[in-house]
């Protein structure tokens, strides 16, 4: 069953890649080396490796780093850190960018893409390790304790090997957000595939060396793909010692509590004042035109509706697969696991176009409806909501699962009263990070939304397309409004925000 269902979630994932094969393939072998064997296409692919390995580096760090003190520190305030933390991921990257370059003086370029994505991006990092930080087995750290190892060789020997699951799916979701980003990378000018992409499709009217460059993005999305599999312990499990759950204890930090507070404020600040501070001074013109507010509250409305349609059936699609990677280790697993995050690094407006071709010639009905968007937010964001479940199951103790077999119960029954139930945290990270991420996303719900249906994202880029920042400062309000309740589960999903401290 498992396997039969995770076969259907990857099928719906690859639809844009059987897509990109066929249009591509029509290009003839000729034409298709012509647009390859060039100098700009090295240059791109050198860029675009290099970028998502910096922002990757980046966001492990700050990830890591901001997990550690949020979930096992006596951090003052730090239920509002993590909120503040988490927040990022509600930021669209364009609107992060436009800010910031509307802030700074000649912010452009390969490391201002690389700042905006860094402090957009290091949420998808912290979120996964907060999670298995808080769910690690502390009897493990408390044996390497007793046998006279300190608190770095502890963390470093044996917290770290517990939450490598996280830390490589945090990871890895970053560096293929950014080879998909389209957002931060156009509006810095900074030369990466989607960029090149995107010129192709709306300013060359070249549709043949677009697609034949998301061939290539899909290879490096391979590679990267390979990379990190490369890094896998074959059939490691990283379970808790015992069927008890026990909270982690909080170190105290002593003379290093204040920087720690300096640099998760500088980090809060960098990420979300600079867009704050953008919005607000053109939020009062904004506001005033007639009319403005109901327009708001309709796009509202519409972003909420398609965002919970597209979540739903993301996390319907990802649940079997992300059971299967974590309990039937093995070759097939892993490769459909790899293969439903393809997708992910295909840029929004090649998704778009690949599932408008496939509502007009293969199932028309979906045409201009709400589940064809839905469809394009699942082929996006699988990956996102495979991640998520595969490391709270990696975490679930199997010897429960074991014991409800042995008494008798079959394996749907033991699926939806142990497995399901242990992995609820992980099943609700995910489900509100698809969410806010289905909020924001813009090309391919510029494409598929229905005729008339208008969202906060598609308005905030009309308006924005036309330089009517003011009136653009509402929708991203709110989008920021909005994001706060999702953001808030998500980081009480991970145990951020548990009350709970020991000595």
């Amino acid at each position: 069953m498992l396997l039969t269902s995770s076969v259907v979630a990857v099928a719906v994932a690859l639809i844009p890649l059987v897509y990109l094969a066929v249009r591509t393939a029509e290009a003839g072998g000729v034409r298709i080396a012509e647009e390859l064997l060039t100098g700009r296409v090295a240059a791109l692919a050198a860029g675009t490796l290099a970028l998502a390995a910096v922002v990757t580096a980046g966001c492990l760090v700050l990830g890591v780093g901001s997990a550690f003190l949020l979930v096992r520190t006596d951090l003052p305030a730090r239920r509002v850190f993590a909120v503040l933390a988490v927040l990022p991921l509600a930021v669209p990257t364009y609107i992060a960018g436009f800010a910031w370059v509307s802030t700074v003086d000649g912010f452009e370029g390969f490391w201002a893409a690389a700042l905006v994505l860094t402090l957009c991006s290091y949420p998808y990092v912290l979120l996964p390790v907060a999670a298995a930080l808080a769910g690690a087995d502390p009897a493990q750290e408390e044996v390497s304790r007793s046998l006279g190892h300190g608190g770095w060789r502890t963390f470093t020997q044996v917290t770290l090997r517990q939450i490598r699951p996280a830390i490589a799916g945090g990871g890895l979701l970053v560096a293929l957000y950014v080879l998909s980003d389209f957002g931060a990378v156009s509006i810095v000018r900074a030369d990466t595939f989607t960029r090149a992409i995107f010129l192709a499709f709306d300013l060359g009217f070249d549709r043949t060396g677009a697609l034949v460059l998301s061939t290539v993005l899909v290879a490096l999305t391979v590679l990267v793909l390979a990379g990190e599999g490369a890094t896998r312990r074959r059939g490691a499990r990283y379970a808790r010692l015992n069927g008890t759950r026990r909270p982690p204890g909080r170190a105290g930090l002593g003379r290093a509590r204040w920087p720690a507070v300096a640099a998760l404020l500088a980090v809060a600040v960098s990420a979300l004042g600079v867009t704050a501070f953008s919005l607000a001074r053109r939020m009062a013109e904004g506001v005033s035109r007639p009319g403005t507010w109901p327009e708001v509250m309709v796009a509202a409305g519409n972003s909420l509706w398609l965002s919970l349609a597209g979540t739903a059936l993301t996390m319907l699609l990802a649940l079997p697969l992300g059971v299967l990677s974590a309990r039937v280790p093995g070759r097939l697993s892993a490769m459909l696991e790899r293969l439903g995050y393809l997708s992910h690094a295909l840029p929004g407006v090649v998704i778009g176009l690949s599932l408008v071709f496939f509502g007009i010639n293969v199932a028309y009905p979906l045409y201009q409806t709400t589940w064809l968007l839905a469809l394009a937010y699942a082929a996006l964001f699988l990956p996102l909501a495979v991640t998520a479940v595969a490391t709270a199951t990696a975490q679930a103790p199997p010897v429960l699962e074991e014991v409800a077999r042995s008494l008798g119960r079959g394996p749907l029954a033991v699926l939806g009263t142990v497995t399901l139930p242990l992995t609820l945290p992980g099943i609700g990270a995910g489900a509100a990070l698809v969410f806010l991420t289905c909020m924001k996303e813009l090309p391919a719900t510029l494409l598929l939304r229905p005729t008339g249906v208008d969202t906060l994202a598609t308005e905030l880029w009309t308006n924005t397309a036309v330089a009517a920042y003011a009136g653009a400062a509402p929708y991203a309000v709110l989008l920021v409004v909005l994001s706060s309740v999702p953001t808030w589960l998500l980081a009480a999903r991970t145990g951020i925000l548990s009350k709970e401290v020991q000595r």
